[in-house]
């Protein structure tokens, strides 16, 4: 059986960024609030796994962060209305935001026509 060489040390991290491992909270709260079910959340996310595995991506936490990104953004696109148009759009509305930001600044969106960030 496996046991760790000390069980009180702390486990290596998951992603390399902290904001990274938001894509698995927010994929928590889409199941808890009953947009998708854990089991479609796991058996997407091990397609998008298999998809990197089989493109030849490397497995590394950054792989698994975009697979992780990957399954969440293919969930909501069907449980919600959110489109994969609207999810492009707004990619490059935070894109152009981040481009603009000085160093050390908070990241700000500009108000669009509609009256929506």
């Amino acid at each position: 059986m496996f046991r760790p060489e000390n069980p009180l040390a702390p486990r290596d991290p998951v992603f390399d960024e902290a904001w990274q491992a938001q894509v698995l909270a927010i994929a928590d709260t889409m199941v808890q609030a009953g947009r998708f079910s854990a089991t479609a959340w796991a058996e997407t996310l091990g397609a998008e796994l298999r998809a990197a595995e089989a493109a030849g991506k490397p497995d590394t936490t950054r792989t698994y962060y975009e697979a992780a990104l990957a399954a969440l953004e293919r969930l909501t696109t069907e449980a919600t209305e959110i489109t994969g148009t609207d999810l492009s759009e707004r990619k490059a509305t935070w894109t152009r935001a981040y481009e603009r930001t000085p160093h050390g600044q908070p990241v700000l969106l500009e108000r669009g026509r509609d009256g929506q960030s």
